[in-house]
């Protein structure tokens, strides 16, 4: 694999190639951009958020994009970092590139849509992945146990900040400091309510329904899709099933660990019950993923060629 990266892209820290012999399945038109979750990175030493996802997606065609996103920060905050890095893109491309194909897991979907209702223009489509739309239990687990401004939560808040900016400092994004309690803040039931009332494009208008699957905002048509899984326990050597088989006891619904199965939707549904907890869309930990289950590579690969033969 030849990695081409144009020196403008380079002083954003992002990640783009192209294969020598790339086949054509996941060919779109405009370049599909990897927007990691909470913990977002994209490489640190030998691990990737996304991994073998990109290189998939390279060998069959695509031209793919992995921002730089602070590991804990607030949707908004992320958005407009990610809405900078998209205009430096399509500014380098010398007018080549006009919009992006918006993937996001986790969090990153949440990030996406800041995106699409502030800067649809950016926007050919938004696919979000095991996004808790309608916020986790496990945020307001940690805010009823950890509250703002107690000696708990104070402790709590030094410690995940740390981490976060460990992370940060790691995968070279040292842009902005982390906000875990601006995270927390969308994730619990009022923050989610509060953000979904300010950024509504692509949301179910009925419990646990579907939204729509294309929507135009200031002129600019846009493609929404969603997908999530709901087995905490997938493969017994990934050492993330025992943690979100723990966590998943916080949910009245099925659910991934994270994300329950009804707060994954948006736009169009394509999916919302594969057999994979909330890393493993993204292939991880380390590629173990259920044996019984299409593996993540393809469920990337052929929403790739989704868009592709929808002419993005």
């Amino acid at each position: 694999m030849k990695k081409l990266l144009t020196p403008a892209l380079a002083t954003l820290g992002l990640c783009v190639a192209m294969s020598s012999q790339a086949g054509t399945q996941a060919q779109t038109k405009h370049p599909i951009v990897l927007v990691p979750g909470i913990f977002a990175f994209d490489s640190i030493a030998f691990v990737d958020y996304w991994y073998q996802i990109p290189s998939t997606l390279q060998s069959q065609g695509a031209k793919v994009y992995v921002p730089k996103i602070n590991a804990f920060d607030s949707s908004a905050k992320r958005g407009e970092a990610l809405i900078s890095q998209l205009e430096q893109i399509r500014a380098a491309s010398g007018g080549s590139i006009k919009k992006f194909n918006l993937i996001g897991h986790s969090q990153g979907g949440l990030t996406t849509r800041y995106v699409l209702n502030v800067r649809p223009d950016l926007v050919a489509s938004v696919t979000t992945l095991n996004s808790p739309h309608q916020g986790s239990p496990l945020a307001d687990l940690v805010t009823g146990v950890a509250p703002p401004g107690s000696l708990q939560g104070v402790a709590f808040d030094v410690f995940a900040n740390a981490v976060g900016n460990l992370v940060n400092l790691l995968s070279n994004n040292k842009k902005s400091p982390s906000d875990v309690r601006a995270m927390l803040a969308e994730f619990n039931k009022p923050g989610a309510a509060s953000y979904n009332q300010r950024y509504p494009v692509g949301l179910p208008s009925t419990a646990c329904g579907q939204g729509p699957e294309t929507v135009t905002l200031n002129g600019n048509s846009v493609r929404l899709y969603s997908m999530s899984g709901t087995a905490p326990l997938t493969n017994v050597l990934d050492i993330s099933d025992p943690l979100f088989t723990v966590t998943s006891f916080a949910f009245n619904e099925a659910n991934d660990g994270v994300t329950g199965r009804c707060s994954s939707h948006f736009g169009k549904v394509l999916k919302d019950n594969y057999t994979m907890n909330h890393l493993d869309i993204n292939n991880q930990v380390f590629g173990l993923v259920s044996l019984f289950e299409t593996n993540p590579k393809t469920v990337f690969t052929n929403q790739a060629n989704r868009l592709k033969n929808l002419g993005l």
